[in-house]
This record gives structure tokens, sequence and C-alpha cells, in this order.
């Protein structure tokens, strides 16, 4: 059922009508019964469908989820398909081959990379490379836009990198693509990609991806000869469940509209670990301002400013015990983050929580399960590359809270060393240059 489509009710009222049957002439007649009055209740008008944005977050991504089944038909060579799990794992930031269409290099980039949240799907490779397993991703950017400019650039690579090189070297995509033109579109294919390998062995890889609203699916697994994927059904899978998920949230806003955050009253000369650390700010200082007002809004802070005038601001309390960073967005000095804490550790000792704002309950120094319990339906992530773990909790309009852990977040005795607001919607846009 398309989103666009329209929801109706019928009433059907059913009149049972009595018929007396008359007796004899010579019988007496009864004494007329009184006529009962039925008095039906006032239908309640059905509610006008939801028509705003389609904006997934926490288990309503769970929605795009296909079956262990689902995906073993589909996907040719898939066994032992893991449970979903509230989990990503970012082996980078980026990719360094040179690629000609430069576009192509998508197919080469996370497809997580700005996400803000997800849920995954992982299963093993053959037994002869365990290692080269493959997996879906089920990915929350903060909006519609930055969800739907990166299909559209999948969109444009699949139609422009039906031949490409890596290094020189020659290198496809072969697809199917799906766009009904209601905002759910798909793509499936057989990517195949020649590194330049002594051996003269190339990489393949069964690669689809799909979106509606602020969500972005992704797939893929390895495979050795010839593509056996039926690129239509696996692109037809992924459309499937995407518009499921769209009419199941358009269903749940029509029941259940959404409501605005309400504002928390705040005082700013309170010390700062009384302030809290929530979606819209740390303390007095707001998500989205200006970041000289943002500066302002903490009495008596000591204000240190980055050299050249971008990047990360620094706060001192007034007491000096606590510091705070106040991240503009990128080339820009509207206020994208604020965070209390570190990020990594990278041998720093960690800070002191008790002086500290904190996220409800919650702060720094406390174990990343007590994030977890108080916060649900978060993703835990890891960067590789970075050595960077987090657990991450996301709302419907794009904020998040980010709790930065000293270790994998599921490891016991994980503790948190920093804690972040962010307006996602503020992030950088991953963008990915077409030829010519």
């Amino acid at each position: 059922m398309s989103r666009l489509r329209s929801l109706t009710t019928t009433v059907i009222g059913v009149v049972a009508v009595g018929s007396l049957l008359a007796l004899s002439a010579c019988a007496p007649e009864p004494e007329p019964t009184p006529t009962e009055t039925s008095s039906a209740a006032p239908q309640t008008p059905a509610p006008e469908p939801y028509a705003g944005p389609l904006q997934f977050f926490g288990a309503e991504l769970d929605w795009f989820l296909p079956t262990a089944d689902e995906i073993t038909a589909t996907i040719p060579g898939v066994t032992d398909v893991g449970e979903p799990s509230a989990s990503l794992v970012q082996i980078s930031d980026g990719f360094g081959t040179q690629v000609a269409p430069e576009l192509c290099v998508l197919f080469l980039t996370e497809a997580s990379l700005g996400s803000i949240g997800a849920r995954s799907i992982t299963w093993p490779g053959d037994a002869a490379d365990i290692q080269r397993g493959g997996s879906f991703h089920v990915l929350q950017f903060a909006d519609e836009t930055q969800a739907q400019n990166r299909m559209d650039d999948y969109a444009e690579a699949a139609a422009g990198c039906e031949q490409f090189t890596l290094d020189g070297h020659a290198s496809s995509y072969t697809s199917t693509v799906i766009d009904e033109g209601e905002g759910v579109r798909a793509i499936a294919g057989a990517l195949v990609l020649d590194f330049g390998s002594n051996t003269g062995e190339d990489t393949r890889f069964y690669y689809g991806v799909a979106s509606v609203g602020n969500v972005l699916v992704e797939f893929w697994h390895p495979f050795e000869g010839e593509p056996a994927l039926d690129t239509a059904a696996a692109a037809q899978l992924l459309a499937d469940r995407a518009q499921d998920a769209a009419d199941r949230l358009v269903d749940e806003l029509t029941a259940n509209p959404p409501v605005e955050r309400e504002e928390v009253e705040v005082d700013a000369s309170a010390p700062w670990n009384q302030w809290q650390i929530g979606f819209d700010g740390v303390g007095p200082l707001q998500l989205g301002a200006e970041i000289e007002t943002v500066a302002a809004a903490a009495p008596g802070a000591e204000v240190e400013k980055p050299e050249g005038g971008l990047g990360e601001w620094q706060l001192v309390s007034p007491d000096g015990n606590a510091r705070l960073s106040v991240v503009p967005k990128e080339e820009a000095t509207v206020v994208s983050a604020i965070r209390a804490g570190s990020i990594a550790l990278y041998g720093d000792a960690p800070a002191d929580g008790s002086v500290l704002p904190r996220a409800g309950d919650v702060g720094v120094g406390d174990p990343v399960s007590s994030a977890m319990t108080a916060f649900p339906e978060g993703t835990s992530v890891r960067i590789v590359s970075a050595g960077i773990h987090q657990y991450e909790v996301s709302t419907r309009d794009g904020r998040l809270l980010i709790f930065h852990s000293d270790r994998e977040v599921s490891e016991e005795g994980a503790s948190i060393i920093g804690i972040t607001a962010e307006d996602g919607t503020l992030r950088r846009e991953y963008v990915f240059v077409g030829e010519g």
C-alpha cells in the first residue's frame, strides 16, 4: 500500500426490523407495546492520514529487516544468517583508491557514513573464506534529505558505473533498478572489482541498496564465478520491505501524531554538574544556535577559541573544574554538537564526571550499560580505524545523544568517557562527484 493512498473508513449500519403477525380476528387485540427509540452513538471521524516526512527511528528500523529465509532464498550462497542486532561496525571514514568515473567510488564506500542509527544482520562466508561474510544494514539518517541525496548518488552510479576502473583496472556493476515514483527506490546487482592483484583474481560482491524517507538499506555478499543473483528479485525484496515500513509508519503516525519535545527550564547560574545533557543541548547551551551565542549563554565561563577561527571551542566553568567542547558545523558557525568528556582516551586520563553535566541520571564515569538501560533502542557503534566505541540514541527529528566508551560497549566493565548532544541534521554530508 502506498503512503499516498487514501485511508477510508466505512461504517455499515445494520437495522433489524421486527414484524408482528396478526392473530385471528376473533382474538382480543393486545395492548400496544411502546416503541423503543434507538439512538446510535455519534461516530468519531477517522483521522486525516499522516502526510509529513517519513522519519524512522529506534525500533521502527526493525520493520525493514527481511527474515533469514528471505535472505537465503534471495541471495545465492548465504547460510547461517545471524540474529538482528542494534549494532554497527564501521571500518573507516572513507576510501583511497583512484576510481573513474569518480562517482563509482560510492560502491567501495561504507553506506553507513553519516548515519545516526542502525540495525544489522550478518552471516559468515563459505568454508574456504569464512572471513568474507556478508551483511544487511538498515541505516537511519538525520532527515529525508540526507538519505535521499545518498540514494540519488546510488541511482546515478548504477547508471554510470556499468563499466569503470580502479587504479586503471577494469571493473563493473550490473544491476536492476526499481523506482516507482512514490518515494521507494531499490537497486541490486553484481559488483566486480579488479584491484590489479598479481594473482589475476578479482573481488566480487552482490550489492544492493534501497531507500524511503530517512532510511537507507544496504546488503552485500561475496561470491565467486559467474553471478547467480536474480537482481530483479533482490531489488524487489528491498523495495517491498521499504514500502511495508513506509505504510506501517504512516499508520502509526496517523494514530499517534508526533509531538514536539517539551522545553526544560534551565538555571544557567547553577553549577555545571546540575545541568542536563539533552537532545536540544547542554544546560542553557542550545544546538543550532550561533557559536558566539552559545558561548555567551554560560555565565562566567572562560572561552578558548581555536586557532584560525574554525573548529571546536572550549568552555571552562567559572571554578575551572569542568570543560565542555562546543562543535560548530563544518566550515560554519552554527553549533552542531556539544560534548562533556572525551570521544576516546588515547592515553589521556578520563574526565571527572562529578563536575560535568549528566544525561538524565547517567554521567561520565558510569557504566555504558546504564546508558543503554536509561535510553533503550539505541545503536552500539565501533569505528575500527579510529578505535572508537560508542552507544548512540537518536530521535525522530534527527537529534542524538552519543555515549562514548573506553572499550566495546558490550564488554564487561565498559564505562562512559564522554557524552555528546548532537543535531544530526547539521552533520557533514558525503558528496560523491560524477564524471565531468
